[in-house]
């Protein structure tokens, strides 16, 4: 299995984000541009949030206000699950399903290094059975008989 530490260095340690209060409408068409699910929301850099297309969905229409008027701090979830780099593929899938999530902010002595997706996992799954069934293939095609 492989670490997040791996992961991130093929995916990239780039994390998308927005401030606490900055409006709804921007967020989402952050998240629109960029075709992802989740920004993580940094106040001076710190990770204390992270806001979801569920989040929009879910808690904006609660607030009874104009979408102009909600920010992100409005509808954020405040306690985010988290992983380190030495977190394993299988470690992040179990933290996603019991925490019923699909994303992971990925930290290293509190910094925020990246994230990883279900996709990113799923991915990375089914990239490494891939090479297991071709390694398999592989033994017994040239296997003497």
């Amino acid at each position: 299995m492989k670490t997040v530490k791996q992961l991130l260095r093929e995916k990239g340690h780039g994390v998308a984000s927005i401030g606490p209060d900055e409006s709804i409408i921007d967020a989402m068409q952050l998240m629109a541009a960029d075709n992802i699910g989740a920004l993580l929301v940094l106040k001076n850099s710190k990770l204390i949030g992270i806001v979801t297309e569920r989040d929009f969905s879910r808690k904006s229409y609660l607030l009874n206000k104009p979408m102009k008027d909600i920010l992100v701090k409005d509808i954020m979830t405040q306690q985010v699950a988290y992983v380190s780099p030495d977190y394993t593929n299988e470690d992040c899938m179990a933290l996603i399903t019991e925490m019923r999530i699909r994303h992971l902010p990925v930290l290293d002595d509190e910094q925020l290094i990246g994230i990883i997706s279900i996709g990113d996992l799923v991915k990375d799954t089914i990239s490494q059975h891939e090479f297991i069934i071709h390694q398999l293939e592989r033994y017994i095609y040239d296997t003497p008989e």
